[in-house]
């Protein structure tokens, strides 16, 4: 019999003006606390956004976003929060933020399987 994993996401969000609230979905972030286990990809769809905001500055929203991304995977040098333990990161990257780069509030569920669910959560709300 298998345990059922304990999980939280949440979608990670481009927010090109942030006074307007408009956004699109951008990434997910997996995180599971017993399991040590923290999961954060991106699917940057310039196209999309282009239609809530054709004068962006798409480069600099892919770079905000690749160095989200970093930080998650605790890839990054240049900020402190990569160097982390999984749940600091986790908690970092879904704080409140009035940036270009939000996320959802967090949400949980129980998974046998992590990567299967990261998947399909994914799937399902990013791409």
């Amino acid at each position: 019999m298998h345990d059922k994993h304990l999980y939280e996401y949440a979608v990670i969000r481009v927010v090109p003006k942030v006074e307007r609230g408009e956004f699109i979905n951008a990434g997910l972030i997996l995180f599971s606390k017993r399991q040590k286990y923290l999961r954060v990809e991106t699917a940057f769809d310039r196209e999309k956004l282009a239609a809530i905001c054709p004068d962006c500055d798409f480069d600099q929203l892919e770079e905000n976003l690749r160095m989200f991304t970093e930080v998650g995977r605790g890839e990054t040098k240049h900020n402190p929060i990569a160097a982390e333990e999984p749940s600091e990161r986790f908690r970092w990257l879904t704080a409140e933020k009035s940036s270009s780069i939000q996320t959802s509030r967090p949400h949980s569920g129980f998974a046998d399987d992590l990567d299967e669910t990261f998947e399909r959560l994914f799937e399902e709300l990013v791409v």
